[in-house]
């Protein structure tokens, strides 16, 4: 961060700052109470979130809007693809043991949209929308949290190299780079090699999965 901060833009660093805000429960907290108090700039979606979700819910739909707001597309593009993953991974709990899914789907975008819709649908009616959407659903399968998170993250990196792949000394290779060392990072168990070596040969497996190329 101290080279990142050295080295980008002031208007570069409001982006990479919006993909840290996850980790930053005041600044979501502040926006939450700021809908609150004030009837004037609150968005459309306000009241039915209020309605409807859980406060857990509702703080993420409200990073997840703030994300999609962003002047940088790849930011736009990393809030919405998380929005759209966890939403699946939601449904697909609620089909399983029988919970109301109207009441944890967040947003209202395409995705969410057809997930109401299209519960029992065996894909939710997906497989043209989502790529790797087998590989998604089957990570609820897995009983073991964290490695359930692994595979999300993996799943996460996977979208990162793809968004990427033919970005040249960009700000997406940086945000990308980001992204990609905080995911590294959260997993290493005795160091940042062993815990990349680990990670990488869970990605290679997941393309496997999926059918990527290297």
């Amino acid at each position: 961060m101290d080279l990142l901060n050295e080295l980008l833009s002031d208007k570069d660093k409001q982006a990479l700052q919006m993909l840290r805000m996850r980790n930053d429960d005041n600044t979501i907290e502040e926006i939450k109470e700021q809908y609150e108090d004030s009837i004037i700039g609150r968005p459309d979606w306000w009241e039915e979130a209020v309605d409807r979700l859980s406060e857990e819910d509702l703080r993420t739909q409200i990073l997840y809007e703030y994300g999609k707001q962003n002047t940088c597309k790849f930011v736009r593009d990393w809030f919405a693809y998380n929005q759209d993953l966890n939403n699946v991974l939601v449904a697909t709990i609620c089909r399983k043991h029988g919970f109301d899914v109207s009441k944890s789907i967040i947003g209202h975008n395409e995705v969410a949209e057809i997930l109401r819709k299209n519960l029992q649908q065996k894909d939710f009616g997906l497989s043209a929308v989502i790529d790797n959407l087998p590989e998604i659903m089957t990570i609820v399968e897995e009983e073991n949290l964290r490695e359930r998170e692994k595979k999300l993250d993996a799943i996460r990196f996977l979208w990162l190299e793809e968004k990427t792949r033919f970005e040249v000394f960009s700000l997406e290779n940086v945000l990308a780079y980001y992204l990609q060392a905080e995911m590294l990072n959260r997993w290493s168990l005795l160091t940042i090699e062993e815990g990349e070596r680990v990670f990488r040969e869970l990605v290679a497996d997941m393309k496997k999965g999926v059918h990527l190329e290297a």
